[in-house]
């Protein structure tokens, strides 16, 4: 049965201040964000769907990149989105963009946007913060299209770096509440046998950030 984790508060007091420079600050080190968002490739007239959209960074990227999607956005954070919000409209992107405050880990597209799926789901830096962030990829796999595809960027094993800075890597990411999912690629390989899916992995600048992708067969 589901648990519901309050973690939306959390979120509130961790991003409360930190929403107005977070993008300043985490570009130096939230590193594979714009080679995932490059690799979405969505159907011309498709539609991307970010869980927990944060500042809407990325997804005015990909909105940007792929002018004539659909773009949605959930998040847990009400401070987050917030910024989310502004950012998008600032952007000219209010027409196209639609947010949501949502629980990833148990959420309905059909009640937040009128729609049950999406051609492309992207999860940017925000598993290694989620309690329940295996249930939130099944989750998203469960709203996937046809050929659909879930993206996700996030911490590696920092298997390559020198002990000494991964200790402490490791140290400061736990000031912030942030968990390395070591067993991303295992976990995602597992959905996909479930879901007739695939998955493609990728280590990215000496196992600091990976990505990996489960696409959805037809059906």
């Amino acid at each position: 049965m589901f648990t519901k984790i309050e973690h939306g508060p959390l979120m509130d007091r961790v991003y409360r201040h930190q929403r107005h420079f977070y993008d300043v600050t985490r570009k130096y080190y939230l590193l594979g964000r714009d080679p995932m968002i490059a690799g979405l490739n969505p159907p011309e007239r498709g539609s991307i769907l970010e869980i927990g959209c944060g500042t809407g960074r990325n997804l005015i990227l990909a909105g940007e990149a792929y002018p004539k999607t659909s773009l949605y956005g959930i998040d847990i954070s009400n401070e987050m989105l917030a910024t989310a919000h502004k950012k998008i409209e600032i952007a000219g992107l209010g027409k196209r963009a639609k947010l949501a405050y949502a629980d990833a880990a148990d959420f309905n597209p059909q009640a937040l946007f009128a729609r049950r799926h999406f051609d492309r789901i992207f999860i940017s830096y925000a598993v290694s913060m989620i309690p329940q962030w295996q249930l939130v990829m099944h989750e998203a796999v469960s709203h996937l299209a046809p050929h659909g595809s879930l993206h996700i960027v996030d911490f590696g094993d920092l298997a390559d770096l020198p002990s000494v800075s991964r200790k402490a890597l490791y140290k400061w990411l736990d000031w912030y509440h942030v968990t390395p999912r070591n067993d991303l690629f295992d976990i995602a390989e597992s959905i996909a046998l479930k879901n007739n899916a695939t998955v493609q992995k990728q280590r990215l600048y000496r196992g600091f950030a990976w990505i990996t992708t489960i696409r959805r067969n037809g059906m």
